[in-house]
């Protein structure tokens, strides 16, 4: 690389201002790697969808997949796992709330139905 080259490239890294039409502005930062991906913290890794499908059928093993969601719940350092596991717990008792209230209602409707007849 000659040195023109690399005074040409430091300047465009400093940050300074321009002047636009009376306005400034602060230049953007100029990246030597164009595709360069940004670091993330372990806690805020993303998980790929095939992770989540993983994540989804073992939590739904019967008696041991509730007992791995609430370990996860509550015990892994990645965020995201931790949130769907969360959310599964809701999305549980969500339904189990909705299931109860339906089988009261329909219930009671069967067996006033039956108790009538």
């Amino acid at each position: 690389m000659d040195s023109n080259n690399m005074n040409n490239q430091n300047y465009q890294q400093q940050n300074y201002r321009q002047t636009y039409q009376g306005q400034s502005y602060q230049q953007p930062p100029v990246y030597n790697n164009y595709y360069q991906t940004p670091q993330i913290p372990d806690e805020y890794k993303p998980i790929s969808p095939l992770g989540y499908l993983g994540y989804d059928l073992l939590f739904c093993i019967p008696f041991v997949g509730f007992i791995i969601v609430i370990i996860m719940a509550f015990a892994p350092s990645n965020k995201n796992v931790k949130n769907f596991a969360r959310s599964f717990i809701l999305a549980f008792l969500l339904g189990l709330i909705v299931s109860i209230v339906l089988v009261a209602i329909f219930g009671t409707a069967v067996f006033s139905f039956l108790y009538n007849f």
